[in-house]
Order: C-alpha cells, then structure tokens, then sequence
C-alpha cells in the first residue's frame, strides 16, 4: 500500500488560489469587448447638402467630419431663412409697444428684443449671402414655424391698449421665443455649419433668459 503525504494548511490555500486565479482569467478572455463598442458609439444621420440625401456615419466619422468640414447644409440653409421671417415678426410685435403698452417693464423689454433680433436679422441675411443663398427662399409658411402668431392674433394685439397689450404681448412673445428655442434646438443637431451654431447658441440663452423675465411680469 503507498502512502500520499498529507497537504499543509499553506498549501491548500495556494492550490485554491491558483484555481481561482486561472477560472478568473478564463473568464476575462472569454467575455465580449463591451469597451471597444461603446467607445465607438451610434450611428449618426447626417443631413446632406442642399440636394443631395442623408448619410449614415459612425460618431467617430461623424466627429472627424465636422472638425475638417462645416460647410452649411439645408438644416443650416433653413434655418437662417426661417429665422429672419421669425425675428422680422418680433420687431413688428415690439414696434406697438412704445405707444400702446402701459407698463414701463414691458417698453423696456420691447427695447431690448428690438435692439437684439435686428442685428440678429442682418447677421444671417449676411451668412446667407457669403455662401451664396438668397434671404427669401424654401417656402416657409408662418403656420409652419414654431410660435408664430396668427394674423389675427396681431391685429388683436395692434388694437389692445394698456394693460390689456401688456398682457397679450407678453403672452404671445413668450410663445414666439419658445418657438425660436425650438428651432435653435434642432440646427444644433442637423446643421453642419459652426456659426449657425453659434448663433442658435446665442438665441437658446438670450431668448431663454427673457421667457423667465416675461413670465414674472403676467
């Protein structure tokens, strides 16, 4: 009969060690390179140029795309147009308010809307210029565009007086700016051109600052 020598308390645990260490690393190896996947992230739709269609890029392509070219596509195209329609529309909202508005708070920010979309308006009809688009163009119909008052709506508002055009003037600017935060938000993510960007940056924090200013006043 032979005899095995018995194993030390050391070296059992050593033996269990091992085996968990080589059970460990079978199990790294076979596991799936989540990593590498989420590194490279979605899909991304990119908007083509004016005529041409959409193209599905990897983020990581879509990045590199932006960063060597942000030459303007429809969205930025679009956009810029609908813009000078829906500021145009602002200041003829503002011009009523020095002589019908009864509250000095509301001429003041009537003041300032004015003093900022008209140099707004000039700045696109400029972009669109050097890239070789006319300021008129797509068909944009008011009812299309984001909180756009009606016509009757304005010709309430161009016979209120005092405290009642305060209050409608107000109401419906609030709205008008909510829209213009809304289209600003979508260039941001279909456009292509950084200085559209740039502007719709400029009137998501402008116009987003006058909604709470407006809304402290109803």
């Amino acid at each position: 009969m032979s005899f095995r020598p018995a194993m030390s308390g050391a070296s059992l645990v050593t033996a269990a060690l091992t085996a968990l260490a080589v059970l460990g690393l079978g199990a790294c190896d076979s596991g799936p390179d989540t990593g590498s996947a989420a590194a490279a992230g979605p899909s991304v739709i990119a908007p083509g140029k004016p005529g041409e269609g959409n193209r599905t890029l990897s983020a990581e392509d879509a990045e590199e795309q932006r960063a060597d070219d942000d030459s303007p596509n429809s969205a930025d195209v679009s956009y810029a147009r609908m813009m000078i329609q829906h500021h145009a529309q602002a200041l003829e909202m503002t011009e009523l308010a020095p002589d019908q508005a009864e509250s000095g708070q509301v001429k003041k920010l009537a003041e300032r809307i004015s003093a900022a979309q008209g140099p707004e308006i000039k700045a696109m009809e400029g972009w669109l210029e050097t890239h070789g688009e006319k300021a008129a163009g797509g068909g944009h119909e008011h009812a299309a565009m984001p909180g756009m008052a009606s016509e009757a709506q304005l010709k309430k508002l161009r016979a209120a007086e005092g405290k009642a055009f305060d209050q409608l003037f107000l109401t419906l600017m609030i709205t008008h700016h909510e829209g213009a935060i809304s289209m600003a938000t979508d260039v941001k993510s279909e456009g292509n051109n950084v200085q559209i960007e740039e502007m719709a940056d400029d009137v998501v924090a402008q116009q987003t600052s006058e909604i709470s200013r407006m809304r402290a006043m109803l």
